[in-house]
């Protein structure tokens, strides 16, 4: 249906069919009836796909990534789609609108976006209120992601990190964990924060107030393999729960895209198939640097059962998708939860954590020796 319905939605500016598609959820975030024939329809149930993590249960490991529900106006409707995990956001201290349009493109060539939105919300307040109001009809962990107010300069620090602090109260009582956004490459800036000696300042004022509320911690791609090594370890340092991995990117590499239009487009962060090498290379460092016990969600490229069970495989607990959300529709999670489920079957696992640990062993707590690259 939804091959049939794409075309129809691509001749629409980005934004525009962006707006349209949250519109169409409209009717199942507020009718329960409605919630439940669309979750009997599309959500897939098997308890051998149940997460245990961060002291919270998953019903699968597929989430939707930040920035697809940026106000956190449709989480129950996503949540019937049959994701295991909606992550809303990036909200920040101060309401703000997006940058100057045009700020969201598509790049049908390489199934991949690009976009310099910088965090448009309706601001931590506002979006946690609504967040909270319907976070118990949720049947799945909600997740907010927090990033710093444009208006707010990285200097002096403490701004900045007063900035998120005001994000995180917040929010802190609509989310079931939250994700500390410094990787946008559309806030100027922002990225710095993703500097070991400066991150440990930021992680160390939100854990005083996060009481037991598991936190993360999102990386950019672009990161060298020295930095994420340095970032994982004041994340653990400081007691955060994990990371999410990872961001979108800058890097315009190896694009079927032609040169041309790709200067058209200009700045912004790429998301789709392009990012998943890179993206998984991540996510394999992140599990090998935090151990076993830290949850690390996968992010960037997956789009099928197959790019979804890699990220497992390289040591993700749970994977996100956006872009693939876009080019591929509203069955996507149930066409990779039924995907696993098939892939269980076939190898006789009986949990998730069988199948993934029957190559490198290393997410759900079988853990190799983590300094093998050390």
């Amino acid at each position: 249906m939804y091959a049939l319905l794409r075309p129809l939605f691509f001749s629409l500016d980005p934004a525009r069919a962006h707006a349209v598609a949250m519109s169409s959820l409209a009717p199942v975030e507020h009718v329960a009836p409605l919630r439940a024939i669309v979750r009997s329809a599309f959500a897939v149930r098997d308890p051998r796909l149940e997460v245990r993590k961060m002291g919270l249960v998953f019903p699968n490991p597929i989430g939707v990534a930040a920035g697809f529900d940026k106000n956190g106006e449709r989480a129950l409707a996503l949540e019937a789609l049959g994701f295991g995990h909606v992550e809303l956001g990036t909200v920040t201290a101060e309401a703000q609108g997006p940058n100057p349009p045009p700020n969201l493109f598509r790049l049908p060539a390489d199934k991949a976006l690009v976009n310099r939105l910088g965090f448009p919300n309706e601001g931590a307040k506002v979006v946690g209120e609504r967040v909270r109001a319907r976070k118990a009809s949720a049947g799945v962990p909600i997740g907010l992601s927090i990033g710093k107010s444009r208006s707010v300069p990285l200097e002096p620090l403490d701004g900045a990190l007063a900035d998120y602090v005001a994000s995180f109260e917040a929010v802190r009582g609509a989310a079931d964990f939250v994700v500390v956004n410094v990787s946008s490459p559309n806030t100027k800036d922002l990225r710095a924060l993703q500097a070991a000696d400066v991150a440990k300042h930021l992680f160390t004022e939100l854990m005083t107030r996060a009481a037991g509320l598991p936190l993360l911690v999102k990386i950019a791609p672009d990161l060298a393999d020295d930095a994420v090594d340095a970032i994982c370890v004041e994340a653990d340092r400081a007691g955060l729960a994990g990371v999410v991995a990872t961001n979108t990117t800058i890097s315009r590499a190896g694009l079927a895209t032609s040169a041309d239009d790709i200067e058209r487009i200009g700045a912004g962060g790429l998301s789709g198939q392009p990012l998943f090498p890179r993206a998984l290379a991540v996510v394999k460092r992140a599990r090998q640097r935090l151990g076993p016990s830290a949850c690390v969600i996968g992010v960037g490229g997956v789009h099928g059962a197959e790019s979804a069970l890699a990220m497992l495989r390289a040591g993700a607990d749970l994977v996100q998708v956006y872009t693939s959300f876009v080019y591929e529709g509203p069955m996507l999670p149930r066409t990779i939860a039924r995907g696993l489920s098939k892939e269980m079957d076939a190898e006789g696992a009986k949990a998730l954590v069988d199948l993934v640990a029957t190559t490198h062993g290393v997410s759900h707590g079988v853990h190799p020796a983590a300094s093998a690259e050390a």
